[in-house]
């Protein structure tokens, strides 16, 4: 639908307090038919925020929003749903144990109950939609048979499915393995085609200059800029999201500062619960004042190791040394008491309580030590100066100590959990993607970490599917492929081709 501004959706001075913490500030967003527009800014800039205003998660303290030029109340996303607003969030919102189908359904009111066949002709519909845009997935299968790039499917069918012409995306390629981003982007470019707004909110400057058409750009509650991409670069982008002053290149010299083995690893096998080999006879180290990088596609062990080096899951033969000692089997106490910290895949299934606030998270593996405890009893005063000075120092944004760290950002959510591992003075750092999902500023502020660990003199084994990422801070390359090293890689003879050919299972004999 064609209106007299040329905009399918405006949002005019959109005001949005959270308590005393101003989210959005007078904001104005405008987006037209027929585009992908990228909405980008910090963690805690606000635009995930405004795109809940805009699907009815959250009501807006003023302002007010027009859609294809009519002011509209949106108050739920019932409400966003009639006028043909459809989000997809990070954190998908499906029922495990249904299937695609029935979770596409849910909440209709013809209910599930209206006679045989009923189901399967709803399938059959909903299997149209997703051939149409390119988003195959089984649609009789529980959800929890899916791959996570078959939920995120799912979910865009759901909206598609329920009429949406206005889709909002919240970080779409945070969970998608390489292989999984161009397919989704094509999906976007047939939406724009058939004239549907995509609003797309993500922190990957590549991908906004690849697939949008406009960009909008927040920081700190406010909208900084709007521009058609044909107007910016990747560097203007990221200047704007963290501010000019903050803005700084890295620089990929580095002084070689290894000392002996750490971490060494001998003939591992490790098997998954239903019994398939996950990781081949593995043999690698890692030695005192080095990062060494594991490059992979999702799926070819990277996750098991690192649950392996933790002590979250047991290995099946071979040896593992760290610091001198045999790595006791299955035993996460026995790796925190050697010194092995872990930042895991997703920060707040397995690293962080959502519910529970900042004190408690920080307390997680250190409430025995005599320092946190005494007789039993947590020392409550001494904790919570404790906890507000390791805030202070990593710079973690929240609204209390006592506030659920489920309301921070995604960046401060990653902070406090590098701060609660760093705080331990590790030997070992096993960080596994610890920048999914980080803005461009979060994600230097990470990569400062693990820098700084390695100048101490200490280990970091990164685990990351961001092969930038790798090449960057990598000292060494190790790259899996069905659970076997295919190549490890010094960092002057790494190169993105060739790494992501042995991803691919390519030249598996090289390096």
């Amino acid at each position: 639908m064609q209106t007299t501004t040329g905009y399918s959706v405006e949002m005019v001075q959109i005001v949005k307090q959270f308590g005393s913490v101003t989210a959005n500030d007078h904001v104005d967003f405008r987006a037209k038919a027929g585009e992908i527009h990228a909405l980008l800014g910090e963690n805690g800039a606000g635009k995930s925020t405004m795109m809940c205003i805009l699907s009815g998660v959250y009501r807006p303290t003023s302002g007010e929003i027009r859609i294809h030029g009519e002011k509209v109340r949106i108050r739920s996303p019932k409400d966003a749903m009639k006028h043909g607003v459809g989000m997809v969030f990070q954190n998908f919102r499906l029922v495990q144990t249904l299937t695609a189908t029935e979770n596409i359904v849910l909440g209709e009111s013809s209910s599930f109950w209206r006679g045989p066949g009923w189901l399967t002709k709803k399938s059959e519909e909903i299997e149209a939609i997703s051939k149409h845009f390119g988003l195959p997935f089984p649609v009789d299968r529980p959800i929890w048979q899916l791959s996570v790039g078959e939920q995120q499917r799912v979910e865009i069918v759901k909206t598609l499915y329920r009429g949406a012409d206005l889709i909002i995306l919240d970080e779409p390629t945070s969970v998608l393995t390489p292989g999984e981003v161009e397919p989704l982007f094509e999906t976007l470019d047939r939406m724009k085609k058939e004239g549907k707004t995509v609003i797309m909110t993500t922190h990957k400057l590549k991908e906004v200059m690849f697939a949008s058409d406009r960009i909008s750009v927040m920081r700190k509650g406010k909208m900084i800029a709007a521009m058609a991409k044909t107007e910016t670069s990747e560097r203007d982008l990221a200047q704007l999201m963290v501010g000019q002053e903050n803005f700084k290149s890295r620089t990929a010299v580095r002084e070689k500062i290894h000392g002996s083995p750490m971490l060494v690893v001998k003939g591992l096998d490790v098997y998954a619960e239903h019994g398939r080999k996950v990781l081949d006879r593995l043999d690698f180290h890692v030695s005192e004042g080095e990062i060494v990088g594991v490059a992979g596609v999702s799926g070819n062990g990277q996750k098991e190791l690192a649950e392996v080096l933790t002590g979250l899951r047991t290995w099946k033969q071979g040896s593992v040394r760290f610091d001198g000692h045999e790595l006791r089997n299955g035993s996460v106490r026995a790796a925190i008491e050697l010194g092995i910290a872990h930042v895991p895949e997703n920060r707040m299934k397995s690293g962080l309580a959502g519910s529970l606030g900042t004190v408690d998270n920080l307390l997680f593996k250190t409430y025995r030590s005599k320092e946190r405890s005494r007789f039993g009893l947590l020392r409550t005063g001494s904790n919570r100066t404790w906890s507000q000075n390791l805030v202070k120092r990593y710079d973690v944004r929240t609204s209390g100590i006592d506030a659920p760290v489920q309301f921070m950002s995604g960046g401060n959510q990653q902070k406090l959990l590098l701060a609660r591992e760093i705080d331990q003075d590790p030997k070992l750092m096993i960080a596994v993607h610890p920048t999914q999902g980080l803005d461009v500023g979060a994600t230097a502020g990470v990569h400062d970490v693990l820098e700084d660990l390695r100048r101490k003199g200490r280990s970091v084994l990164l685990i990351s599917e961001d092969l930038d990422e790798v090449l960057q801070l990598a000292d060494r390359i190790i790259v899996l492929y069905n659970g076997r090293i295919v190549g490890n890689i010094p960092r002057e003879g790494a190169n993105r081709a060739s790494i992501g050919l042995l991803m691919a299972g390519s030249e598996e004999d090289a390096g």
